[in-house]
């Protein structure tokens, strides 16, 4: 009786024991090829945000260009093969999809080969209703804008009562500051209803000098990123009249200006075209379109 408990306790432990090894493997193969599957799926997610992020830069253009982009940056990432399906709508959002076989090494024990990793990626486009690195020029937002024809800011003290009055004071006053502003942008943060003052001097010769230095850059297209010529400008509404002359302005949003050509010493104007395009800053709801976009990843 006793040799058949014996015999039976070991059979019983035999059988656990090699329960509880394959449970283990199991086990083993789960955390492996889970841990595979995981760093996979981060990896896809990664280099569909950047391309979403990227091409998303160029909805203002054509779809193309767009495609561009997002293919450069997912070649960039090593996931070119990865590309699944793209739907692009222009001045709105692209989004992304990617799917990659993953071979697996534990699992191939229950049948299972490979597994198929999909994300997705949406990056949209919104009005800018915030930013720093903002001109001391502005625009009403009365004047509609119709992009690639060309405008006029003026900078005499006798039309700060019009439309096209560019001179604000945003860094502070004063020509210097005014200048100094005007090529390198605001070190302060503009968003729509601040309340900003306008240079109420004539403000002709330092952005007589200004101009000159943003247009000896070596920059000729406009869509080209970071070129000085570009100048994020504040949209505004009148806010503080005195005398006929425009004492203040509230921002009520952004618009992007590429300055054409220098200013003629006997001129007080600044001369350039309306362009659509994104840049670096954040979205406000409030804010009015101008033109000037953010990016953003929605999902």
């Amino acid at each position: 009786m006793m040799k058949y408990l014996m015999k039976s306790e070991k059979a019983n432990a035999t059988f656990l024991v090699t329960i509880s090894f394959t449970a283990l493997l199991a086990l083993t193969g789960l955390v492996v090829d889970g841990g595979m599957l995981y760093m996979t799926h981060q990896h896809l997610q990664k280099a569909a945000n950047a391309s979403v992020l990227s091409g998303g830069q160029e909805l203002t253009q054509e779809e193309e260009v767009v495609r561009q982009i997002v293919d450069e940056t997912l070649e960039h990432h090593d996931e070119l093969s990865s590309f699944k399906g793209i739907t692009i709508v222009k001045e709105n959002r692209v989004t992304l999809e990617l799917e990659k076989p993953v071979e697996t090494t534990f699992m191939k024990l229950f049948g299972i080969d490979s597994v198929d990793v999909e994300v997705r990626a949406t990056a949209r486009v919104g009005p800018m209703g915030r930013a720093k690195g903002v001109a001391p020029l502005g625009i009403d937002e009365s004047i509609e804008l119709i992009y690639g024809q060309e405008y006029t800011l003026k900078v005499d003290e006798h039309d700060s009562d019009t439309g096209f009055f560019g001179a604000l004071a945003i860094d502070g006053t004063g020509a210097s500051t005014y200048k100094e502003t005007l090529i390198n942008g605001s070190l302060s943060e503009l968003k729509v209803g601040d309340i900003v003052d306008t240079e109420t001097g004539n403000m002709a010769g330092p952005t007589n000098k200004a101009v000159k230095t943003l247009v000896d850059s070596v920059c000729e297209n406009m869509y080209e990123r970071d070129c000085p010529r570009v100048l994020l400008i504040p949209v505004y509404k009148p806010y503080n009249h005195d005398q006929n002359q425009m004492k203040q302005v509230e921002i009520t949003g952004f618009a992007y200006f590429y300055v054409t050509e220098p200013m003629d010493k006997h001129n007080k104007t600044v001369t350039g075209v309306f362009i659509e395009r994104t840049g670096t800053g954040y979205e406000l709801d409030e804010a009015v379109d101008r033109g000037a976009f953010i990016v953003r990843l929605t999902e």
